[in-house]
């Protein structure tokens, strides 16, 4: 269906701010000008109302500052902004935070969509009342399936959830819930399972931006343990895309995995990170950048290796990934060297005392 003859929706966006999130409302907003886009989100540390600035000049967008877990501001949403499409990316969603304080991660993504759920499960009959369709897409992760051993074949739609952090399990019964509401309630949800995303507008706790900055910084490259943990990364625009396809053809009560057949492990990524800023950015504090790379602890409970089986979405949707892993660094490497008055007010006091209380390094 072209975008001319396609019927508008409303469309509410939660963590729309945060970093996939933000990515999918630009995405969004461009690809369908005419639609409704209403964005909820907390705007915590890595919520950024900055990244979607250039939106608020646009009557069909709106940014409203709240919590997923506040069931009357949700509510009150769904009704006056007439939303028919749910997209739930609002997520606390870095491992060590979870490690350090699991208590937000219970409170966000499993009493936070719950609330979501039970929000659109009583006011779903609106849309059925009216005669139009509606939809609830779940943006999840692929962590909850747990961890592979090298020779393991990649994570499916029907691999058995085995959660090792408090970050994965809260995601993990997030997930359950919005199986369960489609199955008992007949609301129509689809589930997403993506792999490790990296790009633009991505908050700097994460390997990639936090590799990025600190060479620019000139401050230690922590990697955990050996640096042999895989992950299969998927460059955060193919992830739009691949969202975009889930909700005009996706099946309600399915899941899909999203992957970017690229696994790498951890100390390789940094080491073509360092490689791409040796290359592109001017005047770094230390060359060659491999220079900062230090071994750290091993994080508690680290999961080997991801790895994303995509078949599904590409035989049944026709979605896959088009960026390399090397295509994909070289655009977020050139992103950050070209947005510093994006990232540098992120590096506060505070996200400096977190840094040392995660990393343990010596500056």
């Amino acid at each position: 269906m072209s975008n001319s003859n396609r019927p508008s929706r409303n469309i509410l966006i939660t963590g729309g701010a945060g970093f996939i999130g933000s990515n999918f409302t630009h995405h969004w907003c461009e690809r369908y000008p005419n639609d409704r886009v209403v964005v909820l989100d907390a705007l915590t540390y890595a919520g950024n109302a900055a990244t979607l600035a250039d939106l608020e000049i646009k009557p069909e967008f709106c940014l409203v500052e709240g919590n997923i877990c506040d069931r009357g501001l949700v509510d009150t949403l769904l009704r006056d902004e007439a939303i028919d499409t749910v997209a739930h990316f609002a997520a606390e969603s870095h491992v060590d935070r979870s490690i350090l304080g699991p208590d937000a991660f219970v409170q966000t993504n499993v009493i936070g969509t719950f609330t979501l759920l039970e929000a659109f499960r009583h006011y779903y009959p609106t849309l059925t009342n009216a005669g139009k369709s509606g939809l609830f897409l779940h943006v999840s992760t692929d962590e909850v399936y747990g961890s592979l051993e090298p020779d393991d074949p990649a994570f499916s739609e029907t691999t058995p959830y085995a959660p090792n952090s408090p970050y994965s399990a809260s995601k993990a019964s997030s997930d359950h819930f919005a199986r369960a509401y489609f199955h008992t309630y007949g609301l129509p949800t689809i589930i997403t399972n993506c792999s490790n995303n990296y790009g633009p507008y991505h908050f700097p706790e994460k390997l990639v931006p936090l590799v990025c900055l600190n060479i620019l910084l000139g401050k230690p490259l922590p990697i955990y343990g050996d640096g042999l943990n895989v992950r299969d990364w998927l460059f955060v625009r193919d992830h739009c895309r691949a969202l975009d396809t889930v909700i005009h053809t996706g099946k309600p009560g399915e899941t899909y995995n999203v992957g970017g057949n690229n696994e790498v492990a951890n100390i390789d990524l940094v080491k073509m990170l360092c490689a791409l800023m040796d290359e592109l950015a001017p005047n770094l504090p230390t060359r060659p950048s491999e220079s900062l790379i230090t071994y750290v602890q091993d994080r508690a409970g680290h999961d080997r290796r991801y790895a994303i089986d995509a078949t599904k979405i590409k035989t049944e949707l026709g979605w896959e990934p088009s960026v390399t892993v090397e295509e994909g660094l070289r655009q977020t490497v050139e992103w950050y060297l070209a947005n510093e008055s994006w990232w540098k007010p992120l590096l506060s006091a505070d996200y400096q005392k977190y840094y040392d209380r995660v990393y343990q390094v010596a500056h």
